[in-house]
């Protein structure tokens, strides 16, 4: 199929972006890599107005390191944070799930911001914002609000964004010494959406996990620290407790068993890692 009409506008400015977004009462799109953009509206699943190419807006294509998190830029590519020097040392989790984001081609055209904005419950980003407790920094013309990642993301491809505000930026929590990093997922192709991605963080004191691909959005649990042989049940009591969707891809049943044999996998490296 071919994308309905719209108006496209290429945009040097920040303060352009919100202008137009503002200007076009909610019916606008933003395209910075458009790896889900062009193809919703290939679909016409979405019909905009106005799209607004951001994907060359000057000072955003930065990943800097400041107060203890990394923030990332709303132009950065998924290949751009990958190949960047600081990754494992600053933000392990990332590190072992970027390759797992798609395929090599579509990184080095999907933005780190649009995933998140995209708001896919299977997709490998939004776990990781969710899993580390991120933030999302968002721009309108009525000023700068930051929202945490459980805040930000509230369905199925829908976000607490108002519709003239822009995901400027996103703040990754760096790691610190003493927490451990897992992540893993079941697709039926590499670089297809998850049927259930899990993503762990492990100290001394207790484990966090995120789980992905089982609801409208990424599911958080946390546990103190316990013994191996009562990991199991943990893990089955948080299946049932998701409860699991059941579609074309999967039934409950196999969301419910990956989300009890891939978690242990994977809480097992992360715990492996806590030093």
């Amino acid at each position: 199929m071919k994308p309905p009409v719209f108006d496209y506008a290429f945009v040097e400015h920040l303060d352009e972006v919100v202008e137009l977004l503002a200007a076009d009462g909610g019916e606008a799109r933003l395209l910075a890599g458009g790896q889900s953009l062009i193809a919703m509206l290939n679909m016409r699943l979405i019909q905009p107005t106005l799209v607004v190419d951001i994907s060359r807006l000057p000072d955003h294509d930065f990943i800097t390191l400041k107060e203890g998190v990394v923030e990332i830029g709303c132009t950065v590519t998924q290949s751009d944070l990958q190949l960047w020097p600081g990754l494992a040392e600053s933000l392990p989790l990332l590190k072992r799930a970027l390759p797992w984001v798609g395929h090599r081609q579509t990184r080095n055209k999907g933005t780190v911001c649009g995933s998140i904005a995209h708001a896919d419950p299977s997709a490998e980003l939004p776990l990781c914002l969710a899993a580390l407790n991120g933030e999302a920094v968002l721009y309108s013309s009525r000023g700068e609000r930051v929202l945490a990642a459980h805040e930000l993301q509230v369905g199925t491809l829908e976000t607490a964004c108002e519709p003239d505000e822009m995901i400027r930026a996103l703040r990754f929590p760096r790691a610190v010494p003493g927490v451990g990093y897992g992540f893993g997922e079941v697709a039926y192709r590499h670089g297809d959406f998850a049927i259930v991605a899990i993503a762990v963080l492990a100290s001394t004191e207790g484990v966090r996990i995120a789980v992905g691909g089982v609801s409208e959005k990424p599911e958080i649990c946390e546990w103190p620290l316990m013994e191996d042989r009562f990991l199991n049940d943990a893990l089955n009591d948080l299946a049932w407790k998701l409860g699991t969707t059941e579609d074309q891809h999967a039934t409950a049943y196999y969301r419910r068993s990956l989300i009890r044999k891939l978690g242990r996998r994977v809480v097992g490296e992360a715990l492996a890692c806590v030093g």
